[in-house]
């Protein structure tokens, strides 16, 4: 599941190709039909995320740029946008969505959420919620308090949307080897220096996610190049240090990397480096 970083790329991605346009909405395969037609001639006046959470605000075309009502999208496991310029090729009938004006196009395919909502809908998702990194208007103490009022396993706590929202498994993984903490360390057991320190980590590890399209989470001195290794093949790109690295050499300590199942999904830590 894409994490937070590139739903908000996406956003951007929208951004420079679409807003403050007139745009031509279609639903190929028609789940979106009704919808499409109601936008279809709007302005998309503005592109929001929050966590894993994509918003597009469309306003009516020839009137202040205001935005009336929003697409909510969420990708799930399988959903994806492509972009292009114009004139777009016939679609795919797996076209949930898509947006076109006279320089470009985005296809929106297998989302897991697809709708049309309104302004208290759209903040309903917002309040449910935990703080995202790469909000201006995040509030990392908020998402202390429920850490540090929790005994679950801060591995779990980093994962859940309602207390960190736009963290997945890879960011998860890395951020807790970065700073030595152990994932099955209860969430009441991590002070306020050790979050302090996770939650300006991410947001740098995030920022750089948005900017560069990819996870990279290894510090200068441990890059391929500094230690002299191959470079990390792997159909998600980046260099990390424990994420699906199971078995393989700790790059610090070259203790092997562990993997277990957390939460539902596998968890990747190293036990010499992550000390209980």
């Amino acid at each position: 599941m894409p994490e937070g970083h590139t739903i908000h790329r996406l956003a951007q991605d929208y951004t420079a190709a679409l807003a403050r346009t007139a745009v031509h909405a279609t639903s190929p395969q028609g789940k979106f039909t009704d919808s499409a037609a109601l936008l279809d001639g709007t302005v998309l006046t503005t592109a929001d995320a929050h966590g894993k959470h994509l918003f597009l605000g469309f306003g009516a075309a020839g009137t202040a740029p205001e935005t009336s009502s929003w697409v909510h999208i969420h990708l799930g496991l399988f959903g994806k946008v492509a972009f292009g310029p114009a004139p777009a090729p016939p679609p795919t009938d797996t076209v949930r969505l898509r947006l076109a004006n006279d320089t470009a196009y985005a296809d929106l395919r297998g989302p897991a959420a697809c709708a049309l909502i309104t302004d208290p809908e759209k903040q309903a998702i917002h309040d449910r919620l935990g703080p995202d990194p790469l909000r201006p208007d995040a509030d990392p103490e908020a998402a202390y308090r429920r850490i540090s009022r929790s005994r679950t396993t801060v591995a779990a706590l980093l994962m859940d949307q309602k207390v960190v929202a736009g963290v997945g498994n890879v960011y998860r993984a890395e951020v807790l080897f970065r700073h030595g903490i152990d994932p099955y360390r209860p969430g009441k057991d991590l002070t306020p220096a050790e979050w302090d320190a996770v939650w300006q980590d991410l947001t740098g590890l995030m920022r750089e996610g948005v900017r560069d399209n990819r996870i990279d989470t290894v510090r200068p001195e441990h890059t391929p190049e500094a230690m002299g290794r191959p470079p990390r093949v792997d159909d998600h790109g980046g260099e990390v240090y424990v994420y699906r690295r199971a078995n393989q050499p700790c790059h610090l300590c070259g203790g092997p990397v562990a993997t277990a199942a957390l939460a539902a999904r596998n968890l990747f830590w190293c036990p010499g480096c992550q000390k209980r």
